[in-house]
């Protein structure tokens, strides 16, 4: 059995996310989506609403579970049978960042990385430019999940009246 990790902040989960999780699921056994619980980025969501907005999102892909992280990645994977860690390539940017990581997982976790293209539909698709667009008034439907857009745009909504 096969089980592979996706980790991400996730912060919001896009349609593009969505789209690695079901591909993901089609390769391997079972697929963990891991959300980094604290980072060094600025978050618009905490960790528990990140989880709870992706479960809900991938309730559909019955290999799929989604939880809660924190530290490193590999030990992580390590901790939950993982011998991989699944990424998505979106730009030319992506793959010199995720070489690098694949290449240091690799050497202190011994844990193998898939990099996944995006699909063409989901090529500009990031949560940073999501949330941009959106604070900007932008209509962002299309670009994230049903149950991510009303607390996406209560958030905006809340932190311009503040």
């Amino acid at each position: 059995m096969v089980k592979a990790i996706y980790p991400g902040t996730f912060d919001p989960v896009t349609n593009g996310h969505v789209d690695m999780v079901e591909r993901a699921a089609r390769m391997f056994d079972e697929v963990i989506v891991a959300v980094v619980q604290t980072t060094s980025k600025v978050l618009m969501f905490s960790g528990e609403e990140r989880v709870e907005m992706f479960r809900k999102t991938v309730s559909h892909v019955h290999n799929a579970q989604v939880t809660g992280y924190e530290g490193l990645t590999v030990e992580f994977a390590k901790e939950h049978g993982a011998g991989v860690i699944v990424r998505g390539l979106r730009i030319g940017s992506d793959f010199d960042y995720e070489r690098e990581m694949a290449l240091m997982n690799r050497d202190i976790g011994d844990v193998e990385t898939a990099c996944l293209l995006s699909s063409l539909e989901y090529q500009y698709v990031s949560s940073s430019r999501v949330k941009e667009i959106a604070a900007l008034g932008a209509d962002v439907s299309r670009l994230v999940p049903e149950n991510v857009l009303a607390p996406l745009l209560l958030k905006l909504r809340s932190a311009g009246s503040q």
